[in-house]
């Protein structure tokens, strides 16, 4: 299994449009942001969570060229926007794509993309063509390998992260609850939310999401959905062993 952190940024990505902070005028690379999610190649077949903002510039960029399943964190802007872009793949394969999430973002989904689920009223123009799947927080077969969502909260709203054998991914957090945390013993890579340096209603602080790291214990942990008010050099040099910045890019195997 190989996964690349398709982008490691918050909603606005960065740069922020019209910003002239350090972050946003910086000339390294990973402090360019897309917004945030992950692909997963396993044997073959590519699994992507969240279509994000950035969803088709992602797809260009790491040249994807199938895509085999779509699994959704919550219905977000930032996380569900590149929906529409899914018609590319159904052009190429024929076939829709089957996504699992939440009731709840399934609903937002159809509210949102209404045209693409209800008979169109005029000849012309491709719709997306998915397979949907409810899921909740029970464990799930997809593409030969057992997904366990993790529901987490986002400030009030459920979410869910996922486990996929040894490697989660968690993004837009800031609680875990107990019988979630049980979830996520014994991995090898964690992937977490730690938005900025301050506090903020629905995300982990740095400091949160290092005490967070530090209580699940996995061998690495790498920090998504940045803001620009971190500095990806000025912050990996301060953080704890076995923990570090995820970057737009970042791809390692388990």
């Amino acid at each position: 299994m190989r996964i690349t952190v398709l982008g490691s940024g918050t909603s606005s990505g960065v740069p922020v449009v019209g910003c002239r902070c350090a972050t946003c005028s910086s000339t390294n690379p990973r402090d360019k942001r897309l917004r945030p999610s992950i692909m997963l190649e396993l044997e073959g077949a590519v699994l992507v969570v969240d279509s994000a903002s950035d969803f088709r510039q992602q797809m260009l960029q790491y040249q994807v060229e199938r895509l085999d399943a779509l699994v959704y964190t919550h219905h977000h802007y930032d996380h569900i926007a590149g929906f529409d872009d899914l018609r590319a793949f159904n052009f190429h394969s024929g076939e829709a794509v089957p996504i699992y999430a939440l009731q709840e973002t399934l609903d937002n989904l159809k509210r949102t993309f209404e045209y693409a689920f209800v008979p169109p009223l005029q000849i012309g123009g491709g719709v997306p063509q998915i397979v949907a799947h409810v899921i909740d927080s029970e464990p799930f077969n997809l593409l030969g390998i057992t997904v366990q969502p993790i529901p987490m909260m986002h400030g009030l709203m459920r979410v869910n992260g996922y486990r996929f054998g040894r490697f989660a991914y968690c993004t837009d957090t800031n609680y875990i609850p107990d019988e979630s945390l049980r979830l996520l013993k014994g991995l090898d890579v964690l992937i977490l939310d730690a938005l900025r340096y301050h506090e903020h209603p629905t995300h982990f602080t740095v400091d949160q999401a290092v005490e967070m790291a530090q209580r699940i214990g996995a061998g690495q942990t790498y920090f998504t959905h940045i803001a620009h008010q971190i500095l990806h050099d000025e912050l990996s040099e301060r953080l704890p062993a076995n923990i570090a910045l995820a970057y737009d890019g970042l791809q390692f195997e388990l």
